[in-house]
C-alpha cells in the first residue's frame, strides 16, 4: 500500500507558502482591479447634506428657512459651508426638515436599484486558460462587481495535476453544465456531480474540481468578491 495520502484526508497537500499562490489568478486579478471593493468613506459635508434634504422636499431656500425658523441668509451660508451652525440652529433645521439631529449627519443610503446590467452572448466571454481549467469570464463590461461569474471547462483528471489545494477568500457556487465532475474539498469526502447538480461552499476551504467523464466537463462558477 502506498504511503501517499489521498487528497480528501490530507488538508496540508498545498505547500506552506504564500496563500496567494494558491488563489486562482483570475480572482486575484479581479480583486486587484477593484472588483468588489467598497467605495472609500468620505467625510460628510453638512452643507451639502442640508441642501440635498431641502431639495428632496422640493423646498426653496425661503421655504426651508421659514420651516426652520432661520434667516434665509443663515441657511444659505450653512449650505455653502460659509458658517458652522450652532446647536440651536441644528435643532431648528432638524425640526424644520422633520428629522432628528443625528440624521443631519447620517449619509444618505445608496439607491437600492442601480440599473446595471451586462449581457454576454454565448462564446463572447473573455478567455482565461489555466493548466487545469479553461475559464470564460462573463459580464466583463461591469466593474466593481460583488460576484465574479465565469464558465469553466474542466481539463484536470486527477488531483495531482494541481499544485495543492485551491483556496481563497469568499464563498463560491458551482453548477454542472455538462459532463461529470468530482468536487474534492479539504473537509468532506469527494462528491461526484452531474449535469444539473450544484454546490455552494466556503472558498477558504481547500477545493479542487476534476472531470471524471470521457469529455471535459463544463461548469458555471460564481465567486463572491466582497
Amino acid at each position: 500500500m502506498s504511503d501517499t495520502p489521498t487528497p480528501d484526508t490530507n488538508p496540508n497537500t498545498a505547500p506552506d507558502s504564500d496563500p496567494d499562490t494558491r488563489t486562482p489568478s483570475l480572482i486575484r486579478l479581479a480583486r486587484e482591479s477593484g472588483e468588489g471593493a467598497p467605495d472609500e468613506a468620505r467625510p460628510l459635508d453638512l452643507g451639502l447634506r442640508v441642501r440635498d434634504l431641502r431639495k428632496a422636499r422640493g423646498w426653496t431656500l425661503e421655504q426651508a428657512a421659514g420651516q426652520a425658523g432661520l434667516a434665509r441668509s443663515t441657511l444659505s451660508k450653512i449650505e455653502n459651508g460659509q458658517m458652522s451652525p450652532t446647536y440651536d440652529a441644528l435643532k431648528k433645521l432638524a425640526v424644520g426638515l422633520e428629522i432628528s439631529v443625528p440624521q443631519l449627519f447620517t449619509p444618505p443610503q445608496k439607491a437600492q436599484i442601480s440599473g446595471r446590467m451586462a449581457v454576454t452572448k454565448s462564446g463572447e466571454g473573455v478567455a482565461h486558460p489555466t493548466a487545469t481549467y479553461e475559464h470564460e469570464m462573463l459580464a466583463t463590461a461591469l466593474t466593481k462587481k460583488s460576484m465574479l461569474p465565469y464558465r469553466a471547462t474542466i481539463r484536470a483528471r486527477d488531483f495531482e495535476e494541481f499544485d495543492g489545494w485551491v483556496r481563497h477568500d469568499g464563498e463560491e457556487f458551482l453548477y454542472v453544465l455538462t459532463g461529470v465532475i468530482k468536487l474534492i474539498t479539504e473537509f468532506y469526502e469527494p462528491v461526484e456531480m452531474r449535469r444539473g447538480d450544484s454546490a455552494y461552499y466556503d472558498a477558504s476551504m481547500g477545493h479542487n474540481v476534476i472531470s471524471v467523464s470521457p469529455e471535459d466537463a463544463t461548469i458555471l462558477w460564481v465567486t463572491s468578491l466582497a
